[in-house]
């Protein structure tokens, strides 16, 4: 085959057609070759492409190592497509099984060295900053200080959700608390900033978060705002151990608010009263009950109506569908079990509470 498209060749190069219509011409002739492999032999092969490689020297490689018949057709396979320029430098495990399109598609997937970093459900921006700074891959400082900026935003990337878009509905002066998505994230260590991180977690948010609020804003299982949702959520999510309670927990605030009555959560006076010194720890545990009332901040739930100004940690994906879809129940009240299950009692009235307390607290 290869041998009767020479003439034709020949006559391009006496017309002077140019090398790039010379290789259009041969992929098409021996198009059909791109779906065949070099070899039925199954074995793994490490392929390195250093930085600044042309594809013709990638494809003289390629077909040194055994991995492609036609170094020729490879190239023009990926020049004129556009890929040779989407061919990256880096490390490959290619097999002589994979066809020159399968090796082409690998070519432009390099590996690289990955570091994974936890963010769990329930940690303030505070917390997650100063494990980043004990984990020493990415700068905690620079994480705090963009996170917490008012207004701050990063570029959208292609292909994603534009976080700006969201984001642009949080009240004047909102950090990125409770909007930074708690999961664990892979990030090549060459770009393991804190700009990436932050950006990947908004993606995550967008991802996951919005097609939820959308769905219950048009079916109408929930009136509040996106900033309201995840504000009751991240108090949820401090308050709620065992999983199938977090709608319990979730509806029995709703059902304060609707009342509006005070919502009374402990987890957003440990939130006013921040970093704890003698325990070296983000969240005051226990909190007693004078200090209900000492701690003057808008986040005290105790003193203040209504909802706190914004989130007081990262809410998980099962406290916001916990407030998005609450259980359905008349309680304004509950109460932790003293066995240790993390489970609480949960009553109607003040009298059943306080019976509840008594009960299980010896109050």
């Amino acid at each position: 085959m290869r041998l009767l498209v020479l003439p034709l060749l020949l006559a391009f190069v006496m017309t002077g057609c140019s090398g790039d219509q010379l290789l259009s011409v041969y992929l098409d002739t021996n198009r059909a070759q791109l779906d065949q492999p070099a070899s039925s032999l199954h074995e793994e092969l490490t392929f390195v492409v250093e930085p600044g490689t042309p594809a013709r020297t990638i494809a003289e490689n390629l077909a040194a190592r055994g991995l492609i018949k036609d170094a020729r057709l490879f190239e023009a396979y990926v020049r004129t497509t556009g890929i040779a320029q989407q061919l990256e430098a880096g490390t490959f495990t290619l097999s002589p099984e994979m066809t020159p399109i399968e090796i082409a598609q690998a070519l432009q997937n390099a590996y690289r060295e990955n570091t994974a970093v936890t963010i769990p459900e329930g940690w303030r921006i505070e917390q997650t900053a100063d494990a980043l700074s004990n984990g020493n891959t990415i700068d905690g400082a620079a994480y705090l200080r963009l996170a917490m900026q008012p207004g701050w935003q990063p570029p959208a990337a292609a292909g994603k959700e534009d976080p700006r878009v969201f984001l642009a509905s949080r009240p004047t002066g909102a950090s990125l608390e409770g909007y930074l998505f708690p999961d664990t994230y892979q990030l090549d260590v060459d770009n393991a900033t804190a700009e990436e991180l932050l950006r990947r977690q908004l993606e995550t948010f967008a991802e996951k978060v919005l097609p939820l609020y959308q769905a219950a804003i048009e079916s109408g299982s929930t009136t509040l705002s996106l900033h309201q949702v995840l504000t009751l959520a991240s108090i949820v999510e401090r308050e709620a151990v065992v999983a199938d309670e977090r709608p319990l927990i979730a509806a029995v605030y709703l059902n304060r608010l609707a009342l509006g009555m005070r919502l009374e959560a402990d987890p957003t006076v440990q939130y006013a009263m921040g970093y704890q010194p003698e325990s070296k720890q983000w969240w005051k545990s226990p909190v007693f009950l004078e200090e209900y009332g000492s701690v003057v901040s808008p986040y005290n739930t105790y003193l203040n109506p209504g909802l706190p100004p914004g989130p007081i940690a990262a809410p998980g994906l099962g406290s916001i569908q916990a407030v998005l879809n609450p259980a359905e129940h008349d309680d304004l009240f509950f109460v932790a079990l003293p066995d240790g299950s993390g489970r609480h009692a949960f009553s109607r009235t003040m009298e059943e509470h306080l019976e509840n307390v008594k009960r299980y607290r010896g109050e």
